[in-house]
Order: C-alpha cells, then structure tokens, then sequence
C-alpha cells in the first residue's frame, strides 16, 4: 500500500512540478548494461547470462526514469546478438526477440533504441579468427577488410531485423587505441596487409616503421571503417542515428577523416566538462553531443547536469544489474535523500530527477 501510494505522489508532484530539461528534445539516455557480468572474458558477461530479460519490463523501467533513449544491444562485447534469427547467432537460450520486441514496445512511449556494436571487443570473432587479432588481451581487433565486412553484415542485418533508430559505436579504435599513451601496434601479419591496403606501398618491416607512419596508418583505418559504416547503416534505414562514445575524444585516430563531422550523435565517455566543451569545435553542424555519467569516471552529477543543460548538451548513464537482468524501480532513487547516496546510486538518483524533469531536491523540498 505504501508504494501504491508513492507511485501516486510521484504522478501527481510531476504533472505539478515537470520542468523542461535543457530542451523538449534533450538526449536523455540510459543503458542497462549487458556487457558486463560474471563468466565470460576481460569481465565480460559469459554468452545467455541476461537471455530472459524481459523487454516490457525494460522498457517500462526506462520510461519511469524519463528517458527518451534506451541504449541497447544488438551485439554484445561477448558476440552475440540480442534479437533472433540474425546474422550473429543470439545468446544462448535467449528467451524474447529482446531487441526487436523493444524497439515496438519503446515506440509507444516515444523513446528511440539505440543498438549497440563494440568495434574493439568481440570475444566469439577472437576465438573464431585468432589469427586476425591480438586475442589474449580483448579489445584488441585490427580493422581489417575480413572484419569490416563481418561487422557491417552484422549492421545491416540487425538494423533491417529490428528497425532498430540507431546505432551506438564503442572502441572505435585501432589495437591500443582511445588513450595518448598507446603502446605501438605489433604489425601481426593481417595488419602488414592492411598497411599495403591502405598506405599504398609495401610494408618496411616493423624495426623500420616510423612513429608518422604508424599514425597516418591509424588515420587511414578509421576512416575506411567509418566509410564503410555509414554506407551500410544509412544505406539500410536513411535515417539510422549513429552514435559514437569516445574516451578519448581528441585522439590522433581520428584526425585526417570525416568521423567527427559526420557522426549524428558524439559522447564524451570520459565526462570532464572540458572534454565535452571541446567537441563543439571537432564536430560538424548537426552533431548532437552526450557526456556520460558512471561510477568509474568519478564525474559528479550535481556539478555535470546542470553543466550539460546550459550547454544543450544530452545526459547519459549506464550500470550494469545488481541482481537478476534489470535495475530497482526508479522510485527508490526518487525517494531517496542524495546526501545518502554516491557512485553508480546517486548518479541514477540526479539523473532520474532531471529526466523527470523533477527539483534535485525532490521529494524533500529542502
């Protein structure tokens, strides 16, 4: 009875008290993160971990936190797919059309699902093509055409499968790729062919390589990628969002190619206010911009959101399940007192406040 009667406060103090979050349109997004979990590699979520989740349910518990996007999945990190009868086989036991049922059910609140695709970590394409990365570290696949063209059909196919609104891009990276401090590629030999591709000569052996050629090689294998992908993601739903998270958004790789310009939707991962005021200038005029809220980037929220709305920039958190394949119903965040909260808690509480378009004081008014 209790919660009954909460549930009705909260309907009645947001009919009252909802205010306009940095724009009707703002980017309001959240995951709940099927990347992560116990049994599989590098932290991953072992294959079928989350396969009974329920999409109504997910969808319910996103609408209740105010989004307007749900970041989900079409192909983990652990490689496989979220919706059946793919291209990518799906998790193992994988109970509902998971991605595709969201889609649906998502459209009746207004909310657009975006799909995601790591292009750095696939542990199923290590484990099939060991020869065609660097496989005892994760996150480490060279963009080669073999692989260009396994992750494109995988684009297409769930895009047409799912009528997914868009795409979310992750590790968008060569091998060692997304920090200043990156330790030089090991030049396996699927990369020395990929050097002949792209460079336009042959390969001077690895003692010789120099540290411009490296760069301009990294360069030139971002921007074949993105080419391709765009091709492929437009060509199959002219207006497929594509959404790039970055850590490190000035990176050297992305210099030299149309990436940032012509990507719709860029985050800054790593959440700082002044990497997100940044990419105003490394963007072009339609690129909506995100920064991200998580426990392991240390922002605070009651310094970033109110910062992200003067700048008209969209919101974005993400935690992965306590229990089971879904988070607490949003109104144990609202109820909450932000003074007893912090990490991953109190990051949900703001947001859900502010995607709410509720005081950061509510419920208490102090």
């Amino acid at each position: 009875m209790k919660n009954i009667v909460f549930v009705l406060l909260l309907s009645c103090m947001t009919v009252s008290c909802k205010q306009t979050p940095a724009g009707e349109d703002a980017i309001r997004a959240f995951n709940i993160d099927f990347n992560m979990g116990t049994g599989g590699r590098h932290g991953f979520a072992a294959p079928g971990q989350y396969a009974d989740a329920d999409p109504a349910a997910h969808v319910q518990w996103y609408a209740d936190m105010g989004c307007n996007v749900i970041h989900s999945f079409a192909v983990s990190c652990n490689g496989y797919a979220w919706y059946k009868n793919g291209f990518v086989p799906e998790q193992p036991g994988l109970k509902h059309d998971f991605l595709k049922e969201e889609v649906q059910l998502a459209r009746a609140h207004n909310m657009k699902v975006m799909a995601y695709f790591c292009i750095g970590a696939n542990n199923k394409w290590e484990d099939d093509h060991p020869d065609l990365c660097y496989r005892a570290d994760g996150m480490q696949i060279p963009l080669t055409r073999v692989y260009l063209d396994y992750l494109c059909a995988s684009i297409e196919d769930a895009i047409r499968k799912t009528d997914v609104d868009g795409i979310m891009l992750d590790w968008f990276y060569n091998p060692g790729g997304g920090k200043g401090d990156r330790p030089p590629l090991r030049w396996i030999p699927c990369e020395e062919e990929m050097y002949r591709e792209l460079m336009g000569e042959d390969f001077p052996g690895k003692e010789n390589i120099t540290k411009e050629q490296e760069v301009t090689f990294r360069q030139k294998a971002i921007g074949r990628a993105w080419k391709k992908i765009r091709t492929v993601a437009k060509g199959a739903k002219p207006d497929c969002i594509i959404w790039l998270t970055a850590f490190e958004i000035k990176s050297e790789e992305y210099e030299n190619n149309a990436l940032l310009k012509e990507v719709d939707w860029l985050m800054n991962e790593a959440g700082d206010r002044e990497s997100t005021r940044a990419m105003h200038d490394l963007t072009g005029p339609n690129t909506r911009l995100i920064t991200c809220l998580a426990r392991w980037n240390r922002q605070n929220p009651l310094e970033i959101v109110p910062d992200a709305a003067e700048q008209n920039v969209g919101l974005y958190g993400f935690r992965t399940p306590d229990a089971g394949t879904i988070l607490p119903p949003i109104s144990g965040y609202l109820s909450a007192s932000l003074d007893t909260l912090k990490g991953d808690d109190l990051n949900m509480a703001v947001l859900a406040r502010y995607f709410n378009g509720l005081p950061i004081n509510f419920p208490t008014g102090k």
